[in-house]
């Protein structure tokens, strides 16, 4: 892996001496490249992805995209969140994967289904889909031990101009977002673009939740908010896997949590929709693993 990311003096000689850089490698010509892998696990516990870590991630993310595509040409009026976790579950288990959300942290169901103006985290139940309903469904499988985590924003029969509009924005700040993932740029630089994406349209970011590293485990460093400062934050460097999963509200970004300590809710009551796909930094540029068209 190119040695891409900026070493600060006072930071871990990335040569595993245990010494600050300053007092070990900094400035000497015989020092030895820089084990990007090793550097990244010590200074930011991040623990970037080899080619074989890679595959098993696209194979979970086959299956969570097979999910939601099975999802979406089901979904219509009178269908029920119920109904959608059941299919998302079933499927899974179809191909001998287990859905991650089921029991994590106390999360009673197998698939997240947030509609209208519940942000993230709405739990399946009951509830029956009417017409002119936005919902994002939340998939995240682990097959073979890997995990994959993608979502999608749909349209519940025939959308009305707020409904159109929000999933629109949403769709557009993760592809603002997708445009700066590359080595040398930062996590920074991902904020910052969805972040001038969504409030151009007059919309917010929710800033409580955000992207994360993924693939050996459900929630992994680093953390990736959907708001920033150009040039700020981790340098991106190949085999890193992340989401981004920007959410967008219509209103203000404010929320509160529901007293099923899950849900959330926009506090202004205002739509609001996400799109969320698994990334890999590549030498070149990126590769997601959970790719469908926005």
């Amino acid at each position: 892996m190119k040695n891409s990311a900026k070493i600060g003096r006072n930071d871990p000689c990335p040569c595993g001496s245990g010494k600050k850089y300053k007092k070990c490698c900094m400035g000497r010509q015989d020092s030895q490249p820089v084990d990007m892998k090793k550097w990244y696990k010590q200074k930011y516990d991040i623990r970037l992805k080899e080619s074989g870590d890679i595959e098993g991630i696209r194979a979970a993310g086959r299956i969570v995209l097979e999910s939601i595509d099975m999802v979406e040409a089901a979904i219509r009026p009178g269908t029920t969140t119920d109904e959608i976790n059941s299919m998302v579950h079933d499927h899974a288990a179809r191909y001998g994967a287990v859905p991650a959300p089921l029991n994590y942290r106390g999360f009673p169901k197998s698939v997240c289904t947030s509609v209208n103006e519940v942000i993230c985290h709405g739990i399946p139940g009951d509830y029956v889909l009417a017409d002119g309903d936005i919902i994002n469904v939340d998939v995240t499988h682990i097959y073979k031990g890997y995990y994959a985590d993608a979502s999608k924003t749909f349209f519940v029969g025939t959308p009305g101009p707020d409904a159109k509009k929000i999933v629109e924005v949403a769709a557009e700040s993760l592809k603002s977002a997708m445009a700066r993932l590359a080595p040398d740029n930062t996590i920074g630089d991902i904020g910052w673009a969805i972040q001038r994406c969504a409030e151009s349209r007059g919309c917010s970011v929710v800033r409580e939740f955000v992207g994360h590293g993924v693939g050996f485990a459900f929630h992994e460093p680093p953390q990736v908010p959907h708001y920033g400062k150009k040039g700020e934050g981790i340098t991106l460097v190949p085999g890193m896997v992340f989401t981004v999963e920007p959410m967008i509200n219509l209103g203000k970004s404010n929320l509160f949590i529901q007293d099923d300590g899950w849900t959330a809710v926009t506090a202004d009551r205002s739509l609001s929709a996400q799109f969320e796909q698994t990334f890999l930094i590549t030498e070149t540029g990126y590769e997601s693993l959970t790719p469908y068209p926005l």
